[in-house]
C-alpha cells in the first residue's frame, strides 16, 4: 500500500527533527477537543503543533458513549443553550460525515415507575426537535413498542416515543479530524509528553518542554517556543494549570460501559430508558456488531490513571438497568463481551449530584496558558472556535473564523465501483470512505481480494489492519487494536484469539522484531485484563 507523505515508516524521526522552531501554536492533547483545535488552528493560518502524551484519542475520546447527540437529558436541568448547540452540530456532522457518523433511531420506554410521567418527557422530544428544525418523534403504546422492539417484555412498560439521535466511532473520528489537519499543514505528535510549561522572565509561558516517550525515542527531550500553548488534555487539564500554582477547576467524573454480544441482545435501534435505582438515563446501544449499555456518572478519585477500570458498583448497576428493561434475556456477568470506562473533564462547581454539573465548556487563560476544556464530543468544533477567538489577539494576521467552514473535508463522491470489489457491498464501501477518506482508494487499490474479508465477528476487512498498521501512527499493539480498530471492545479477549493472523499482517508493517511482538501482546494482554476485560 502508498504511503501518505506523514505518518509514513520515518515520520516520528522527521517531525522530532522540525520541532526546535518557533510555532504560533502548541497544543497539548490530542483527543476530540485539540483535535478540533488543530484543525481550526491550520485553517486560520498558524504555524500549529498537537502533542499527545499517549497515543490520539487515547484518553475520553475513544471512551464515550459514541453518540452526536444533542444532549436530551440536559433539558431536564435547563441546560437549553448547550441542547440548541449540539442539536445543530450533529445535523452538520451527519450531512458532513457521511460513512463515519450516522443517524440512530432511540426508543424511549416509559415505564409504570418512571420519576416522571411520559408527556413530560414528550415535552422535551417536542423542544429537542423545534431546535432540530424537524418533526421526527413519535409516540407508541404498549403493543407497538414491543412490535418495534420484541425485547421488551417487561409488565411495567407503559408505551414510549421513538426519535432520533446519531453514532460514530469516536476514536475514528479524532483520527479524521487530526489527519485532515495534517493534511493542510498541521503536525501532530503522539507519545510526546508536555513535562512542563517554559516561562519568560515576567512569568508568562512561552512554550513547553516535551518528552518522546516512544519505545524508539529513548527518552529524548526538546524544549519548544509558541506564542500560545494550547491546554486541551481534558480530564487532565488541571495538572499543566498547577505548574502556575492554580487550583484545580475540573471535577473529574467517569463514566462506564458494559459490552455484550448482539445475539443475546439483538437491536436495530438504540433504548433509552431511566434507571429503576436513581432514574438516571441510560443507554443500550447497537454499534459495530455489538450491544453496549451506559453510561454512569460517578465521581472519579485521584489519581486519573490513563486507563481507568469499572468498579464492581458501577457493573452491578448497569447489569440490574439490562435485566430490567429486558427481564427475559436473562442477561449475566457471563455475556459481558468487555467493559470500557472514560473520565469526563467537567467544570467543578460543587453540586452533590455529578448528573447535575453542566456539560457546557469553558475557556479561560492564566499566565499566557489558555484552558479549554468541558464540553462534548458533538460540540468539538464550536470549543476549538472558541478557542481561536480567545487567541485573537496575539495573531491579528490569523484568518478570521468563517462559521461557514465544514467541520470535516468532503469525501471523494467517485466511489470505486461495487462490482470490483465483490465483497464490499456499498454500504461496506462508504464506511470505508467516512473513515479513511482520500486514502480509502489507495487502500481498495493496493489490497487482495482475501484482505477485503471480514475480521471476524467486527465490520473491519483485515485491509483495515494492514493500513493502520502502515499508516496511521501506531507505536503500540493497543493502539491498533483499541483505537484503529476496535477490537479489544468488540471481541471476546479482545481479538487475542486472532492474534497469530493478526501478526502475520501488522507486525511486518511495524517492523517489530518477535521480542518486541512477544512484549507488545504481553502488555496488550495486561491492559485487557485490567481495565477492558476485568471479568474475564
Amino acid at each position: 500500500m502508498k504511503n501518505p507523505t506523514f505518518w509514513n515508516n520515518d515520520w516520528r524521526q522527521q517531525t522530532w527533527s522540525r520541532l526546535d522552531k518557533p510555532w504560533d501554536v502548541v497544543i497539548v492533547g490530542g483527543g476530540i477537543t485539540g483535535a478540533g483545535i488543530l484543525r481550526e488552528a491550520v485553517r486560520s493560518g498558524l504555524s500549529t503543533l498537537l502533542v499527545e502524551a499517549h497515543d490520539f484519542a487515547s484518553g475520553t475520546s475513544s471512551r464515550s458513549s459514541k453518540l452526536v447527540h444533542g444532549g436530551l437529558r440536559y433539558l431536564k436541568n435547563a441546560q437549553f443553550r448547550i441542547t440548541l448547540e449540539s442539536v445543530s452540530e450533529r445535523e452538520r456532522l451527519l450531512r458532513e460525515g457521511r460513512g463515519l457518523i450516522n443517524r440512530l433511531g432511540f426508543l424511549y420506554t416509559n415505564m409504570e415507575n418512571d420519576p416522571f410521567p411520559g408527556w413530560v418527557f414528550r415535552c422535551g422530544l417536542v423542544l429537542y426537535d423545534l431546535m432540530a428544525k424537524q418533526w421526527s418523534h413519535r409516540h407508541y403504546n404498549t403493543e407497538d413498542m414491543r412490535r418495534l422492539c420484541p425485547l421488551l417484555t417487561s409488565s411495567n412498560l407503559r408505551g414510549g416515543y421513538r426519535y432520533f439521535d446519531a453514532l460514530t466511532d469516536d476514536a475514528r473520528l479524532v483520527l479524521r479530524v487530526i489527519r485532515e489537519a495534517v493534511r493542510d499543514g498541521g503536525t501532530a505528535l503522539n507519545y510526546a509528553r508536555a513535562e512542563r510549561l517554559l516561562r519568560k522572565r515576567d512569568g508568562g509561558v512561552c512554550g513547553v518542554a516535551l518528552t518522546d516517550t516512544s519505545p524508539n525515542g529513548k527518552g529524548r527531550t526538546i524544549e519548544v517556543e509558541a506564542s500560545m500553548v494550547v491546554n486541551a488534555a481534558g480530564a487532565w487539564a488541571d495538572t499543566l494549570r498547577n505548574q502556575l500554582g492554580k487550583d484545580n477547576r475540573l471535577r473529574p467524573l467517569r463514566g462506564s460501559h458494559l459490552v455484550f454480544p448482539s445475539d443475546r441482545i439483538p437491536l436495530n435501534r438504540a433504548i433509552s430508558f431511566l434507571h429503576p435505582k436513581d432514574g438516571r438515563p441510560v443507554f443500550i446501544i447497537p454499534w459495530e456488531g455489538v450491544t453496549f449499555i451506559g453510561t454512569t456518572d460517578v465521581d472519579h478519585p485521584e489519581p486519573l490513571i490513563q486507563d481507568p477500570t469499572i468498579s464492581s458498583a458501577e457493573t452491578e448497576y448497569l447489569l440490574t438497568a439490562t435485566q430490567y428493561v429486558f427481564p427475559e434475556q436473562g442477561i449475566t456477568y457471563d455475556d459481558i463481551v468487555s467493559t470500557f470506562s472514560g473520565i469526563r473533564a467537567v467544570i467543578g462547581t460543587g453540586k452533590a449530584d455529578p448528573s447535575k454539573e453542566s456539560r457546557e465548556h469553558a475557556v479561560w487563560e492564566e499566565d499566557g496558558l489558555l484552558t479549554v476544556t468541558g464540553g462534548k464530543l458533538t460540540t468539538f468544533r464550536l470549543m476549538a472556535q472558541s478557542a481561536l477567538m480567545a487567541m485573537r489577539g496575539k495573531f491579528p494576521h490569523a484568518k478570521s473564523i468563517d462559521p461557514d467552514w465544514p467541520i470535516l473535508d468532503p469525501i471523494s463522491e467517485r466511489t470505486p465501483a461495487t462490482e470490483d470489489f465483490p465483497a464490499l457491498d456499498p454500504t461496506a464501501l462508504l464506511r470505508l470512505f467516512g473513515r479513511y477518506t482520500s486514502d480509502t482508494t489507495d487502500i481498495l487499490a493496493s489490497t487482495t481480494p482475501e484482505e477485503l474479508t471480514p475480521i471476524p465477528g467486527t465490520p473491519y476487512v483485515w485491509a483495515e489492519m494492514r493500513w493502520a498498521s502502515q499508516a496511521e501512527g501506531v507505536i503500540h499493539l493497543d493502539d491498533l487494536l483499541l483505537r484503529r480498530l476496535r477490537l479489544g471492545i468488540l471481541l471476546p479477549r479482545g481479538g487475542l484469539d486472532l492474534i497469530n493472523k493478526i501478526k502475520e499482517i501488522a507486525q511486518p508493517e511495524l517492523g517489530w522484531n518477535d521480542q518486541r511482538w512477544a512484549n507488545e501482546v504481553k502488555t496488550y494482554k495486561k491492559l485487557l485484563e485490567k481495565s477492558y476485560n476485568p471479568y474475564i
